[in-house]
């Protein structure tokens, strides 16, 4: 008899399953941590309104009482992911559609076409085009807030990678580090730095310099270390922690050709044209008109029925494109939701306000040359609970920066740490919907993303304390 021993493997649960056990987790806390709330007033600031905190209004909450009961049991934590859905149903919607289009556009082969021409004519210059993509992908996260708006890009910059010799991670590398980088060093980002800094009452974002020399180092180390892993795959393909997926993955991004020159038909070049002309468009209505999912959704539900006339589709074979396409995304827009579960579970539970005040407290008896590393670790527990740049900057500005005061420290380091802390952490939690949605898309697990995210994490969050550090020592 032959016994085959195998060794035990620790791997992370399947996406899902992860956020349901977090879900669960949380509902737990809610019987343990005490229930609390600060009083709340709108603030807008650069145009957006945010509800926020009144410093030193803090008070506790009986678990039960007027407020119902706040202990989120079974019934709660099973309605949480349909909550949560329902919650995120402009973000689970907008993939949806996009994707849908998607269907429409990969299935006229014109992108694949295109990228086999682009993939010959870079030729053994394709790592190259990972500085490039991620030097525009970070000044969009640094400037005016580009996330979200990278979804649709998934499902172009994962064949082209395959395309280049590249795999799957390549493109979530480019794409989601690239951009969320550019978070971590904001620089005039209205949605992390400047509503933090209207906020906290510091006025023309006086540390811009610094903010600059900030972003330029959190970039060049992400290339850096992006062209490092491509370069790696690349060379010995085997290695790539996701090659037996992306096996499956070439199958349905795209289509191998045997000629050696790729012929464009004028179809081609008109469905190419209205795809540039779509992401023109969008560029221009984001920085322009201050567009978001609704208008970028409806951009691409147009090119997608564009293409299909184009292409002489018939009325059946659109529905039926269009419905293939969203198909493969519903993974992605349903794990956006149930992430959005996780938030619910805290705020019905009133325990969210608790942990900030009792962080609070302990920052408030610090020496100044720990404040600020003790505020990027407190900042990392607080963004596993709200993701959200802006809804944190709201949750946290009215009460940690009067604590800058009380030790000497400048609240621009305080509007630091917080974007440090926000951005860093959405790296690597499982409850930020971007994240999840590529990974979905590329069919990479929760597990394989930290595996590689964790050799970059703790070099990224070193020099994020540093910089902090230095935020408190210049002053503004």
């Amino acid at each position: 008899m032959n016994i085959t021993n195998k060794k035990w493997k620790l791997s992370l649960p399947h996406s899902y399953t992860l956020i349901f056990l977090i879900i669960i987790t949380v509902a737990a806390l809610t019987w343990i941590v005490p229930s609390g709330q600060f009083e709340r007033h709108e603030v807008t600031v650069n145009g957006v309104t945010k509800t926020a905190i009144v410093s030193g209004t803090y008070h506790s909450v009986p678990k039960t009482g007027e407020n119902g009961d706040l202990r989120q049991g079974i019934p709660q934590i099973l309605s949480a992911p349909i909550e949560g859905i329902i919650n995120a149903a402009d973000v689970v919607s907008f993939v949806l559609i996009v994707g849908g289009s998607f269907g429409i556009i990969l299935q006229t082969g014109a992108i694949d076409r295109a990228l086999t021409a682009l993939a010959r004519r870079l030729k053994n210059k394709g790592i190259l085009l990972i500085p490039i993509a991620m030097v525009i992908f970070s000044l969009g996260g640094s400037t005016f807030g580009m996330s979200e708006e990278i979804i649709p890009l998934y499902a172009i910059f994962i064949p082209l990678m395959f395309a280049l010799g590249f795999d799957s991670m390549t493109a979530i590398l480019i794409l989601f580090l690239g951009t969320q980088i550019g978070y971590v060093g904001s620089t005039v980002n209205p949605f992390s730095v400047l509503i933090a800094q209207g906020i906290a009452g510091v006025e023309g974002n006086p540390q811009l310099w610094l903010r600059f020399i900030e972003w330029l180092v959190f970039t060049a180390i992400s290339i850096a270390f992006t062209m490092w892993y491509a370069h790696r795959v690349k060379r010995n393909p085997e290695k790539s922690i996701v090659f037996q997926s992306d096996i499956i993955n070439r199958e349905q991004f795209i289509k191998e050709s045997t000629d050696e020159d790729v012929v464009f038909t004028f179809r081609d070049k008109l469905i190419i044209g209205g795809f540039i002309v779509t992401l023109g468009a969008i560029v221009w209505g984001i920085l322009v008109k201050g567009w978001y999912m609704t208008e970028i959704g409806a951009l691409f539900f147009a090119l997608g029925i564009f293409v299909g006339v184009v292409t002489k589709m018939s009325q059946k074979e659109i529905a039926e494109n269009f419905v293939k396409g969203c198909g493969e995304f519903i993974y992605a827009a349903v794990i956006i939701g149930l992430a959005r579960g996780i938030l619910i579970i805290a705020e019905q539970g009133m325990i969210i306000d608790t942990v900030l005040n009792a962080l609070a407290s302990v920052l408030e008896g610090l020496p100044s040359y720990l404040f600020t590393t003790i505020m990027l670790l407190a900042h990392n527990i607080i963004t596993f609970l709200v993701p959200s740049s802006s809804g944190e900057a709201a949750l946290t500005m009215p009460v940690l920066a009067p604590l800058g005061d009380l030790v000497g420290i400048n609240r621009e380091a305080v509007v630091t740490a917080y974007q440090f802390g926000n951005g860093l952490t959405n790296l690597i939690s499982p409850t930020g919907g971007v994240l999840l949605a590529g990974l979905a898309i590329a069919r990479i697990s929760f597990g394989q993303w930290l595996k590689v995210i964790f050799k970059l994490f703790p070099i990224l969050w070193l020099i994020a304390a540093i910089f902090a550090a230095i935020s408190a020592a210049v002053g503004i």
